[in-house]
């Protein structure tokens, strides 16, 4: 997956402006940045639900636009931030619904995929549940299940898949932040998925993306390897806060994050 010099426009404000990443199947990456930086809005660029004002993106080695909408169903899977449904569908139906682009070619254990799934994400004893009845950290989980379930399969021809995360973690308690990390990291290696999230845990993205992206102000403000990316000078800039870099026992680089004592970022913010 290849973004070139995206930006975009709405009115008189520019909410990306010459945004470039490049990831690989296998490898996770992570997108990160305060509130406003343009993060949904790449997401969305690069999962082609939004054409950019400029600059182009290239999956799997052919320009987004060239793809026909069921084609590019089977070789990129979104999560939103939005995880309720509008009709009292159960987890088991929505789940199910990550293989509608498949309907013409089912598998042999197509009627296993889902409950396979939902198995992943620790979902699996709230199949017959209401979606729209869940917590949200449940619903977050079950909609993970319907996007793994989409590209469950490789594909012919050995074309890559990609798993696109917008804030995957927001709604989750902290044992589930983690476990759903790492599940979607073992999925990237196990699988040579792409997969590329949103972020807002910089110590997330330290233990889990091979790369990290930070935006602030619809522009690019670093990227690379998380551990060299993740600085404190770079979360005193873009985010207004003081961090001391930590190891942990397993070797992870992890920052214990305080007030920055500058008070125009939240200030900034706040309006």
């Amino acid at each position: 997956m290849q973004a070139d010099d995206i930006a975009v426009r709405m009115g008189g404000a520019c909410l990306l402006d010459g945004v470039s990443l490049r990831l690989s199947p296998g490898e996770v990456g992570a997108v990160l940045g305060p509130n406003g930086a343009g993060k949904s809005t790449l997401l969305s660029v690069l999962a082609g639900l939004r054409a950019p004002d400029a600059g182009q993106v290239v999956l799997g080695g052919r320009p987004l636009p060239s793809l026909a909408a069921a084609a590019l169903a089977m070789e990129r899977a979104v999560l939103p931030q939005d995880t309720g449904v509008a009709f009292d569908f159960c987890v088991r139906d929505v789940v199910e619904l990550g293989r509608y682009p498949h309907r013409g070619a089912p598998t042999r254990d197509e009627a296993g995929i889902a409950q396979a799934a939902m198995a992943l994400t620790g979902v699996g004893h709230l199949a017959g549940r209401a979606l729209n009845s869940l917590s949200g950290g449940e619903r977050a989980r079950a909609q993970l299940a319907r996007v793994l379930a989409q590209i469950w399969h490789p594909l012919p021809g050995g074309r890559p898949r990609w798993l696109l995360l917008d804030e995957p973690t927001a709604a989750l308690d902290l044992r589930h932040q983690h476990a759903t990390m790492a599940t979607v990291r073992r999925w990237a290696r196990g699988q040579g998925v792409g997969v590329l999230a949103v972020l807002h845990d910089p110590n997330l993205a330290l233990r889990y993306a091979d790369r990290v992206w930070v935006l602030d102000g619809g522009r690019l403000q670093a990227s690379g390897a998380p551990a060299q990316t993740l600085t404190p000078a770079l979360l005193q800039r873009v985010w207004g806060v003081r961090a001391r870099p930590v190891v942990d026992a397993d070797g992870c680089v992890q920052l214990l994050m305080a007030p920055g004592g500058d008070t125009s970022k939240d200030r900034e913010d706040m309006a």
